[in-house]
Formats: structure tokens, sequence, C-alpha cells
């Protein structure tokens, strides 16, 4: 007859108690390179495209006005050119790193 789950986790604990090793590598002990930094990166911004698109649809299901109502109010703010080119880059740097680093690792 074989033998449990709980018995097989007590036998393997008891062997890696035993030999003293390391459960895992901690993260700190890597030494950063540039895939690795793309990597999370190329991560971080295909979660941001993913949460972006999803919350622009969403509003445009549930907001009363149209598109362009909601435009000609952040037009009324007369916001700087700096802000505005900052928010431009916020919007356009996200989605063209996933884009050319998604090709880069494709080829």
């Amino acid at each position: 007859m074989g033998t449990t789950a709980k018995e097989e986790m007590a036998r393997f604990w008891e062997k890696n108690t035993r030999s003293n090793r390391p459960l895992s590598p901690h993260v700190t002990i890597y030494k950063w390179s540039l895939p690795m930094a793309m990597s999370i990166t190329h991560r971080g911004t295909g979660v941001a495209l993913s949460l972006g698109v999803s919350l622009f649809s969403l509003a445009a299901l549930l907001l009363p006005e149209q598109f362009p109502h909601y435009l000609a109010a952040v037009k009324a703010l007369s916001l700087g050119p700096a802000l505005i080119y900052s928010a431009k880059f916020a919007l356009a740097f996200p989605l063209s790193y996933h884009t050319w680093n998604g090709i880069r690792h494709l080829v």
C-alpha cells in the first residue's frame, strides 16, 4: 500500500532539514542584468496596458456622456504643455516598449 501525502511531506521536510539545504535562493542574491530588467519591465507594461484597456472600456460602458464631452472637459482645464507631454509619454511608453520588446523577443 502507498504512503499518504502527509507522510510524503513529512519525509520531504525531514530530508531537507537533515541536509541543511536552503529552500530556494532569495531574490537579493541575483546580480541584476539587462535581460532581467527588460523582462520585468515587459511584464509590468503588459499589466499596465491590460488594466488601462479594461478601465477605459469599463468607463466607456458606464459613464453617461460620450467621449467628446470628457475630452472637452480636459481641454477646459487648460493644463500646461509640460503636463500634457508628460501624460502623452505616460500613455505612449508602455505601448511602444511592450510592442518593441515583444518583437525583439520573437526575433
